[in-house]
């Protein structure tokens, strides 16, 4: 490629690419490209100017390198990137801004007076129509007071007046469509599959292979709390899926063989065996769409308050406007408070704050589901953390295996990868891990792999059931013996490591010990979340008690808990709320369904279960804790720019009311006042809350 640098600082670069025009398709292309090379932090590519502008750590020659490499042909970019970028609906929307403005301009500036009135007259037959329909259904919202307005402007000759009004009306429309439209889509992209490895069912054995490899009429199998990565049809097996994502049912859904199933779902119980009917990334986020624009989910309380109280407002501006004309008998003061309403501000701006808000968490790499849940994490005083991949390090790491049958190490490793690699928990990628650096590679030995949530999982090998998880797993409910003249070896175990038991026909074969240390921030953390208010810090795990006192006391929560259950951590958090606390719960597996559905806000770790993602109402990057201080930080900041912009709109419009029945603001003055200070209020409220570092 082609292309000159324009400008450039440390770790900063400005380029032009030297081509006579690039579509909205390249400038994604390029920008997939660049954000995908290591040393790129971001890059931001802008089509209109074929700039682009890279932001960088490490060596300036590894960037300059990149970009003499890249070609749009060679590039390979998912197909649903390119369908969803937002790029486009950006540029349709600036463009309809720019001309509005030109066109407005254009008119007072190029059209004779006659003509303009005629256009204007033409023009805001719509307001009044719509007025008149909102009227005719029994409501005196929004509508009638901006039909009102324009209609008594247009009778009495000020078409100056009326075109102003439609002019900032108009323009508020566009800005507020433009948001949400954008904000939507930015939350649907966070939402969007992010499934990279399916199990490809074959003849007689299950390969793993990329997703992107898989074409309609393969048959995948999806095990017990794994996302289903393409829409399909059921060939075998039973399950219950969670389809909340698509169709907002609380309730698991059963599949069977004839079912269809729907890409995004996940598998809360049992297994499926389906046959792929496509696999374009559109359509599941085409369906995320409208279902976001469907839900209430995006509706704080206090958005929904604000625009109830916009409506109930429009009567007392009605009033208002009639009782200014009964005692001055001055229709231009009359028509002065009629210019000025409280409504528009609160229906606009409050929406945008929330929106913006979500959008802006999607830069810090956090996906907000609703601006309720923003609400919620404003408001909570208590966290519950699970331990395992969330307090602790999502890349738990085998340090070594002790045999107890007799069996080399190796071996026992492999059997044991063998049973986790199906399913998805940081402590069977750590083992899954392990074999793999080892090189021990290994066919499906197994039959049928049964997982018990929070516990192990149970299968038969070679006619032996085997059987790996918990200590209390395997020798409470499974009842395995350490074999004789081991025990001497067991009570040797390291206790600072976590233990994976392996257990065959009743007989402890293995313990593999796991390293799972702690968060380098995870202390910081805690103290920073007592500062942005919490109250209450809780640990849950169901590791040993020994390992839960050490985690809790390097951490420093006020609170552990050791070997619980999923419902224990469910049951927990009832209990917090039932107090009138308000609970926010963070986690990455499985076993944390329950307490993240129960909590008022349930936090996933990105890279954890996918039916984690999926129940949770807000997923975090896995790299760092320290979003969580941002979220709770972003949320707090929102609801005070709420009431700022609500005590805001209260004194302007307030004070426009009284200068206009007073006399003192003519009705076009009033408008342009009142739809300006809606405009900026509006403009200020889809700024980014949090200042950059």
């Amino acid at each position: 490629m082609k292309y000159i640098i324009e400008h450039e600082i440390k770790g900063r670069m400005r380029i032009h690419v030297c081509q006579k025009r690039m579509s909205f398709r390249e400038a994604d292309i390029l920008q997939f490209y660049l954000t995908k090379c290591p040393a790129v932090i971001s890059a931001k590519v802008s089509e209109r100017t074929q700039n682009a502008v890279i932001r960088y750590s490490g060596d300036r020659a590894d960037i300059i390198k990149a970009l003499r490499s890249f070609s749009y042909k060679k590039t390979e970019v998912p197909e649903s990137y390119l369908q969803n970028s937002g790029r486009e609906l950006n540029r349709k929307y600036w463009d309809k801004l720019v001309n509005s403005v030109l066109i407005h301009l254009g008119k007072k500036l190029f059209l004779p007076t006659p003509v303009r009135s005629a256009v204007t007259a033409a023009n805001s037959v719509k307001y009044i129509w719509h007025g008149i329909q909102t009227l005719a259904a029994g409501k005196i919202e929004v509508p009638v007071l901006d039909g009102t307005a324009i209609g008594v402007s247009v009778l009495r000759g000020d078409m100056n007046t009326a075109a102003s009004v439609m002019f900032l009306l108009g323009i508020g429309e566009i800005l507020e469509d433009w948001t949400h439209k954008k904000s939507v889509g930015d939350l649907a992209r966070g939402m969007s599959l992010r499934v990279e490895k399916v199990w490809l069912k074959t003849e007689d054995t299950e390969i793993l292979v990329d997703s992107g490899e898989v074409e309609p009429g393969d048959s995948v199998k999806v095990h017990m709390g794994n996302v289903i990565p393409f829409d399909g049809t059921v060939e075998e097996g039973e399950a219950m899926v969670n389809q909340a994502s698509l169709t907002g049912e609380s309730q698991p859904a059963a599949k069977r063989a004839g079912s269809f199933v729907y890409a995004g779902t996940v598998v809360e119980e049992g297994e499926l065996v389906f046959q792929v009917k496509e696999t374009s990334g559109s359509t599941k986020f085409e369906k995320i769409i409208t279902m976001i624009e469907e839900t209430e989910k995006l509706k704080s309380s206090v958005e929904s308050r604000a625009e109830h109280l916009a409506d109930r407002l429009v009567p007392y501006t009605l009033l208002g406007t009639g009782a200014t004309y009964a005692l001055t008998r001055s229709v231009t003061k009359a028509l002065a408070v009629l210019m000025v309403d409280f409504s528009c501000a609160l229906k606009l701006a409050m929406p945008l704050s929330v929106l913006s808000a979500i959008r802006e968490a999607g830069s810090h790499s956090m996906t907000v589901k609703g601006g309720k849940f923003l609400e919620a994490a404003a408001e909570a005083d208590t966290i519950v953390f699970d331990k395992t991949g969330t307090l602790t390090k999502a890349r738990p790491v085998v340090v070594k295996v002790v045999s107890f049958s007799g069996e080399p190490e190796d071996e026992l490793l492999k059997l044991a990868a063998c049973m986790e690699e199906h399913f998805p928990h940081s402590m069977a990628k750590a083992v899954t891990a392990a074999a793999k650096r080892k090189g021990l590679t290994h066919e499906e030995m197994h039959s049928k792999v049964e997982y018990i949530v929070a516990h192990g999982i149970s299968t038969t090998v070679n006619g032996k059931k085997t059987v790996i998880g918990s200590y209390h797993f395997i020798f409470e409910d499974e009842k395995c013996r350490i074999p004789e003249g081991k025990q001497h070896l067991f009570d040797q175990l390291p206790p600072e490591y976590s233990h994976l038991y392996l257990g065959i026909e009743e007989d402890l074969a293995a313990v593999i010990c796991i390293e799972d240390p702690l968060r380098e921030e995870a202390p910081q953390v805690m103290r920073e979340l007592r500062g942005a208010g919490f109250s209450k810090l809780v640990m849950m795990t169901g590791d040993s008690e020994r390992t839960a006192r050490a985690i809790a006391a390097k951490v420093g929560v006020d609170e552990y808990y050791s070997e619980v259950l999923p419902e224990d951590k469910a049951r927990f958090v009832e209990q917090e709320k039932a107090k009138g606390r308000k609970v926010l719960m963070v986690g990455d597996g499985i076993n944390d369904s329950p307490a993240l559905s129960a909590a008022d806000v349930g936090i996933a770790i990105s890279d954890g279960a996918e039916i984690a993602r999926e129940i949770a109402d807000i997923s975090i990057d896995a790299e760092d804790l320290t979003q969580l201080v941002v979220l709770k930080k972003l949320s707090q900041s929102l609801m005070k720019r709420i009431n700022r912009n609500f005590r805001t709109i209260v004194a302007v419009n307030g004070g426009l009311i009284l200068l206009g029945a007073f006399g003192v603001l003519q009705p076009g003055v009033a408008a342009l006042l009142h739809n300006t200070s809606t405009l900026v209020i509006s403009l200020e409220s889809m700024k980014n809350l949090l200042q950059e570092d």
